[in-house]
């Protein structure tokens, strides 16, 4: 029986989400094809006979692609199973259901999906009876990557002297064991990870540099859920490839808390540290429950530059708590800091996504703020007390988009963004010295894109 799992988008990596269940599904015998919608048409992917069509969302940006491809999907297999899975399934069930979708798995899905193809080859349809969440661990396998485009469609490193490397994308664990109020791994996970065995992600990451991968950038919501893990899998990993690099997704306060383990990252080849530092108020922070505070992402930060090891923070510039003197703030620690070589663009231009379940609906005092879910936006609409700020957020997104579009730097859309916002405030500008930009850091040549921003339109062509 056919089955084709298909990845909308999930920020230029190849995805161990198909990889890992292909290999389940083969293993039980099934034939398995991978589809990737930032990549390949669907008109390519999707072939006649094909019982099951199982979508992977792991992100908002991929979800709302999902949506829009199930049409298509219809069209050229009327007769096949829907299934949407990954982080974003279960939390907008009842809307995939209402179109025409009829299995949702999140969480631990492999084991689910074995099941759903059984089912449909014994004959038996909807409704399903797989749980629509699962958090029983499973056993990993080797996974099969073979049908998925090549490393080289997918993001590369981009070095500071302006060479491409080569990537490979690898994940350690799953889940996080962590309540950050914003993520939307909280929701479904509720603070549960699992981890992948060494030996698994060892076998992986060597497949993908036997494809030419140069370095590998492991995509675990964070990297130190378990440090002792991650320590182990990298240092095996540099014993055996010295050349290879990498990068992580890390907390600040495990930046903080872990300085050793820290410094045994750049013994073994780590390039950049991505951060979710979200904001630098500490009252957004709490608000967040992000666990760190602004002085400890200073303090963080001090300690990689004196490690050597480059941090991309990321951001969410805009929530209902932003005030025009808040934002103005954080752009005057990105300058004060010198990250704006470090910092993406898009970064200073996202907002705040509330997708259903999230735990920011617990808050108090937002009841007049944040609107009932919509299913146009997967998420509920808010607004901030000041016009002013929603409207900068678009001032701001537009810019971005527009000033990457025609090949600005960093420092320059910075430099825009700096103009805009003052001029929002009703203030002047005071100049930028661009000598303080800090150094170009290496980075991949897909930018972090957790919101809805670009337009699925601008990533996909069905």
């Amino acid at each position: 029986m056919k089955i084709t799992l298909v990845n909308p988008y999930e920020l230029g990596r190849q995805p161990f989400g198909l990889a890992e269940p292909a290999a389940f599904l083969k293993k039980a015998g099934f034939d398995v094809s991978c589809c990737d919608l930032s990549i390949q048409k669907l008109d390519s992917c999707l072939t006649a006979g094909t019982a099951v069509v199982a979508i992977y969302i792991a992100m908002h940006t991929a979800t709302r692609i999902a949506i829009e491809a199930l049409p298509k999907i219809r069209e050229l297999l009327p007769q096949a199973s829907l299934c949407v899975y990954g982080l974003y399934a279960p939390m907008n069930a009842d809307l995939f259901r209402s179109l025409g979708v009829t299995t949702i798995l999140g969480g631990e899905f492999e084991n689910g999906l074995v099941s759903l193809a059984q089912r449909i080859q014994a004959g038996k349809g909807a409704p399903q009876s797989e749980p629509d969440t699962s958090l029983e661990k499973i056993t990993f396998i080797a996974p099969d990557r073979s049908t998925l485009p090549e490393l080289s469609k997918y993001a590369n490193l981009v070095n500071v002297d302006g060479t491409t490397t080569l990537v490979g994308f690898a994940e350690t664990t799953r889940g996080c064991k962590y309540f950050c109020k914003h993520c939307p791994v909280v929701p479904v996970y509720n603070g549960k990870f699992f981890v992948i065995p060494a030996d698994i992600v060892l076998d992986d990451i060597k497949t993908q540099i036997n494809q030419g991968a140069r370095h590998i950038s492991f995509g675990d919501p964070d990297f130190f859920n378990g440090p002792g893990h991650a320590l182990k899998i990298v240092r095996a990993l540099h014993q055996e490839f010295p050349a290879i690099t990498y990068d992580a997704t890390i907390k600040i306060e495990h930046i903080v808390k872990y300085p050793e383990e820290i410094k045994a990252l750049k013994e073994t080849g780590c390039l950049f540290i991505l951060s979710a530092v979200e904001a630098v108020d500490d009252n957004i922070l709490g608000y967040l429950d992000k666990g760190h505070t602004r002085a400890d992402f200073i303090e963080a930060l001090d300690f990689l530059r004196a490690t050597d090891i480059n941090l991309a923070p990321t951001f969410v510039a805009f929530t209902p708590w932003t005030t025009l003197d808040i934002y103005l703030d954080l752009l005057r620690h990105v300058v004060d800091l010198q990250l704006m070589e470090s910092v993406a663009p898009v970064q200073l231009s996202i907002r705040l996504l509330i997708p259903a379940g999230s735990l920011i609906l617990d808050i108090d005092n937002l009841d007049d703020i944040i609107g009932d879910f919509d299913a146009d936006i997967l998420g509920h609409p808010w607004r901030n007390p000041d016009p002013r700020v929603d409207q900068l957020q678009q001032d701001v997104q537009t810019w971005v988009m527009q000033a990457e579009a025609d090949g600005l730097s960093r420092p320059e859309i910075f430099s825009g963004i700096w103009e805009i916002t003052y001029k929002a405030a009703g203030l002047v500008a005071p100049p930028l010295d661009m000598k303080q930009t800090g150094k170009p850091v290496p980075r991949l040549s897909e930018n972090w894109y957790c919101c809805a921003e670009p337009t699925c339109e601008q990533l996909v062509s069905f």
